[in-house]
């Protein structure tokens, strides 16, 4: 099950990177809001797309819901700012970035869904 989690992660990212370029997904690990290496490609994709179109970018945070619903909330939100500062560092002026916490879900198809930022760039 963990597997096929991770293989719809994948291909999800994959074919926003690909078919969908305003819309981009960078992934964490459980209870984190580090920014690997993967997750630092998305991000720059989505920032060389919104600073080539002068574009403004909302970042969408979520985490999954568990027992301490603030803490949760606070990882979202956490989430949220730590790609929303990557994209100023890649060149989106900070004023064009709006943050969007989704805080806690548990309706998502999967654990992996829920340990997501969602970067949409235009169409705001």
């Amino acid at each position: 099950m963990r597997r096929l989690s991770l293989f719809l992660g994948l291909g999800l990212l994959t074919g926003c990177a690909g078919g969908h370029p305003g819309k981009y997904i960078v992934f964490f690990t459980q209870n984190s809001v580090q920014i690997d290496a993967p997750a630092q490609t998305v991000i720059s994709q989505a920032a060389q797309r919104a600073v080539a179109h002068h574009a403004t970018v909302r970042v969408e945070g979520y985490a999954a819901a568990s027992h301490d619903l603030s803490a949760d909330e606070l990882l979202a939100i956490d989430r949220a700012k730590i790609v929303a500062r990557q994209l100023a560092v890649d060149g989106v002026d900070a004023a064009r970035i709006r943050q969007q916490p989704r805080g806690p879900v548990n309706n998502e198809d999967g654990a992996l869904a829920s340990r997501r930022v969602e970067i949409v760039v235009g169409g705001n």
